[in-house]
């Protein structure tokens, strides 16, 4: 019964230690990669980045003994990683964004905060919108309009990409649709915002579908959906290339400012 018991204690604890061993391994390999970015050349990063898909595939295909929610936060700080390193992507691209999350959210699809970095990474970055929206899609099906809390945003996501980056109106007027549904479930007062706004949304589309009104309140979410610099820049860029102004306040906030509704 003791040696029951020891075998009971020791192997989770032997099986944790070979998955965080494999994640430091995986965060040393991408060290490597940022360290040398000032001196190695594109094709020295290429073949690094090379190296880095075909360890994201191995991990994609390695068991988790039930420890899934834990490779999933680590291959999420690897990703973040990747995606902040700017002066490496400037010369590589953001091609295995997509392949961060598609063991990110296989493991973890109730992962909230994963699905907007899908969305800006992959479909704003990696112009792989298409990629975006089909790993959102897969992650969607474990989720509830309470689980996990807010989850509503992930329709919002996929709107956004769908509206934005595939141009699909009809699409995105039903996820806007179905975010402003499960969000109107709640009676805080985030929930009910995103309840109105994301129905004035499909309104807008199920009306117009070309409507500038519509896409510039798409990029405005976007811009206050806690974006980093580059996309704040994008999101003001193309509002602006729609007609409409971007006024940045005191506090750091952003009011836009609309052309005639079209």
């Amino acid at each position: 019964m003791l040696l029951l018991s020891r075998k009971a204690i020791t192997t989770p604890f032997l099986i944790c230690a070979c998955i965080l061993g494999v994640g430091l391994i995986q965060f040393s390999q991408l060290q490597k990669l940022i360290n040398r970015k000032q001196s190695a050349s594109i094709e020295t990063l290429e073949k690094e980045i090379k190296s880095e898909n075909l360890r994201l595939k191995v991990l994609q295909k390695m068991p988790s003994f039930s420890y899934d929610n834990l490779i999933g936060d680590l291959v999420y700080l690897k990703f973040l990683q990747y995606f902040g390193d700017d002066e490496v992507r400037d010369k590589t691209g953001y091609s295995l964004s997509p392949e961060y999350f598609e063991i990110i959210l296989e493991r973890d699809p109730r992962f909230l905060a994963a699905y907007r970095s899908l969305s800006v990474s992959t479909s704003l970055y990696a112009a792989m919108p298409e990629r975006a929206i089909a790993i959102s899609e897969k992650g969607l099906k474990s989720l509830s309009p309470s689980v996990p809390e807010k989850s509503y945003y992930v329709w919002r996501y996929k709107g956004v990409d769908e509206l934005l980056f595939l141009g699909d109106a009809k699409a995105a007027q039903n996820s806007f649709a179905t975010a402003a549904k499960w969000a109107s479930k709640f009676s805080d007062v985030e929930s009910q915002m995103i309840a109105n706004t994301s129905q004035r949304t499909a309104e807008f589309l199920s009306r117009n579908p070309n409507s500038k009104y519509a896409q510039i309140s798409t990029w405005a979410m976007v811009l206050n959906n806690q974006a980093d610099e580059r996309t704040q820049k994008r999101a003001i860029r193309q509002i602006e290339v729609l007609g409409g102004k971007v006024i940045t306040t005191p506090e750091g906030t952003h009011q836009i400012i609309f052309p005639p509704k079209d």
